[in-house]
């Protein structure tokens, strides 16, 4: 098959890694993360890059997002089949299953995610904070506004002086891929639980995802298969998500 694959640049390594070795032709495109802090923004960056892509020949386009604050909500085309991974977010990516998310999820809800491919791409704080936060208030977006206000240091030191860190977070998870070398970032991300007093882990990750969308092993269980002239949608269950009939008032007007 030809595909074609939009990942989040933090998983540019792996997706990378992945079509070195998938038997399959595969063109890679990055996204920049930074598109995370506006999801409206980033939806309509994707379906415009899907639009485009369309009339490009391929068997599939690959997403390679989860739900991502529902920023993969409404993508649609006309002629090409999607595929995305039943994930809520780049963690499950990282990890390898929606069912291992899920159990660290509600094991350690105050968890705050560090990966590799995330810091060495300007995330020096870590991957997903939302997966700490308390009801009603994004952390990440405080911290966020205040890095653009003061600068990353001055922000640290706010948040540590109003005890936001410790209030939302109590462990830091380091997830090291297991099927490829990755730089060690680990002493810093130990002196960060230092200093905010978080337990630090370390966890296994898990290429299997990234690998077999790649590979075109679409199981339904961890896949969903957009047909043309249907659209991703969030199913707020197991499945995480599904397709239905695409409507005009998603981008490209598909039918």
């Amino acid at each position: 098959m030809r595909l074609y694959a939009v990942f989040c640049e933090v998983l540019a390594r792996q997706a990378y890694y992945a079509a070195a070795f998938s038997p399959h032709v595969v063109d890679i495109e990055l996204i920049d993360k930074g598109l995370h802090n506006e999801p409206a923004r980033l939806r309509a960056h994707l379906q415009g890059r899907l639009d485009a892509l369309d009339e490009g020949g391929y068997d599939a386009l690959l997403i390679g997002f989860g739900l991502c604050s529902n920023s993969t909500v409404g993508l649609c085309t006309r002629r090409t089949p999607l595929v995305i991974p039943r994930a809520h977010d780049c963690i499950t990516l990282f990890l390898g299953s929606k069912e291992r998310y899920g159990e660290q999820f509600r094991g350690n809800p105050g968890t705050y995610w560090y990966a590799p491919d995330y810091i060495e791409r300007g995330g020096t704080e870590g991957g997903q904070a939302a997966l700490g936060v308390s009801e009603g208030e994004n952390i990440a977006d405080v911290y966020q506004e205040y890095v653009a206000k003061y600068g990353q240091e001055n922000a640290d030191y706010l948040m540590e002086v109003m005890g936001a860190w410790q209030q939302h977070y109590n462990r830091a998870a380091y997830i090291e891929p297991a099927e490829m070398a990755m730089p060690d970032h680990r002493p810093a991300v130990r002196e960060t639980a230092a200093r905010r007093g978080w337990q630090f882990e370390e966890l296994a990750g898990s290429m299997i995802i990234v690998r077999d969308l790649i590979d075109g092993r679409w199981d339904p269980e961890r896949f969903q298969v957009i047909q043309p002239g249907e659209m991703v949608i969030a199913t707020n269950d197991e499945r995480i998500v599904a397709s239905a009939p695409c409507t005009e008032a998603t981008a490209g007007g598909a039918a």
